[in-house]
C-alpha cells in the first residue's frame, strides 16, 4: 500500500468542504455556523435545497431557505450531504469505472448504513457518510494499477467479494486508502477507523461498530436490494459485535429505489 500512497496526489477539498469537517471535530459547532459556512457556495446551497424538496423526503411544505432545510431534515444530514456533493467534485473516476454505478453503489451503502446504524444505536449521520465515502479508495487504486481493473470490477461481485480481490491482488483494500485520505482531510478518528476496519470489522485493534455497520452496509449494496436472503447471507461474527440478529434487520426493510438519487453527484 505504501507504494500506491507515495504515487497519490490527493483531491483538494474546496474551502467550504474542509471548513465543515472542521465542524465535525467541533462539538461546540452550532447550526448557525454550519448554515453561514454552506452558505458560502451558492451551488451547493442550490443543490441542498433541491434534495430538501426532493421525493427522499417527502415534505408537503416547499422548503426556500437553507436555515429551513437544516430545520426540517437536521443540520446533521445536511452537512452530511453537503461534504458528499464537495467530494464529489474533486475525485475523478478512472477511465473504465461507471460513474453511475460507482455513486448508485456509494448511495446504497451510505443508505444501508444509516439503517443498520438505526437499529444498533450507532451514529446514524457518522455512517451514512462512512459508507459513502468506502469505495474511494478504489479510485487511487485503479488509478495507480490500471491493469488489475478487469480483476477488480469484473462481474459477477458477489457481497464482499471485492475486497477480497483487492486483498489477493494487492495486498490491501479499498478502505484502508480510503482512511488514508480521510486522515489527509482531518475527518474525525472515529470515520478514519470505520473505512480502515470496514472489510475486516472484527481484526480491529479497538472494537469499531461503526466499522462492523458499514461492513454489513457494503455487502448489502453489492447485492442492489435488500431481501430476507441478502440479510440471511451476512456474517453472523460481524452481527455478533453489533449485538444484532436477522430478525432485528428484518422489521421494515429499506427501500433501495428511495436511496438511489444520484443527482447530487452530477458534475
Amino acid at each position: 500500500m505504501n507504494n500506491v500512497l507515495k504515487s497519490t496526489t490527493w483531491p483538494v477539498l474546496p474551502a467550504v468542504g474542509q471548513a465543515l469537517i472542521q465542524t465535525l471535530n467541533d462539538d461546540t459547532a452550532s447550526t448557525d455556523t454550519i448554515c453561514r459556512i454552506i452558505s458560502k457556495d451558492p451551488s451547493l446551497t442550490a443543490t441542498l435545497l433541491r434534495m430538501a424538496n426532493s421525493a427522499i423526503f417527502g415534505f408537503s411544505h416547499s422548503v426556500d431557505t437553507l436555515e429551513r432545510a437544516v430545520s426540517v431534515v437536521g443540520t446533521s444530514l445536511i452537512r452530511a450531504r453537503a461534504l458528499s456533493i464537495c467530494i464529489a467534485k474533486v475525485v475523478s473516476l478512472p477511465a473504465g469505472l461507471d460513474h453511475q454505478k460507482f455513486w448508485r453503489y456509494s448511495m446504497l451503502c451510505a443508505g444501508y448504513a444509516q439503517w443498520i446504524a438505526s437499529r444498533c444505536g450507532v451514529n446514524e449521520q457518522q455512517a451514512w457518510l462512512a459508507g459513502m465515502m468506502l469505495r474511494l479508495g478504489e479510485i487511487n487504486m485503479l488509478s495507480d494499477r490500471p491493469f488489475v481493473f478487469v480483476k477488480l470490477e469484473g462481474e459477477p461481485i458477489a457481497p464482499g467479494e471485492r475486497w477480497v480481490r483487492e486483498r489477493v491482488l494487492l495486498g490491501f483494500d479499498e478502505g484502508q486508502v480510503t482512511a488514508q485520505l480521510l486522515q489527509h482531510w482531518d475527518f474525525p478518528p472515529v470515520l478514519v477507523q470505520a473505512v480502515r476496519y470496514a472489510a475486516q470489522p472484527q481484526s480491529a485493534p479497538e472494537s469499531s461498530p461503526l466499522a462492523a455497520v458499514v461492513h454489513l452496509a457494503g455487502r448489502l449494496a453489492d447485492g442492489g436490494a435488500v431481501t430476507q436472503s441478502s440479510l440471511e447471507g451476512l456474517p453472523l461474527v460481524v452481527l455478533i459485535l453489533l449485538n444484532l440478529n436477522t430478525d432485528d434487520l428484518s422489521v421494515k426493510l429499506p427501500d433501495a429505489a428511495s436511496l438511489l438519487d444520484i443527482s447530487m453527484f452530477a458534475h
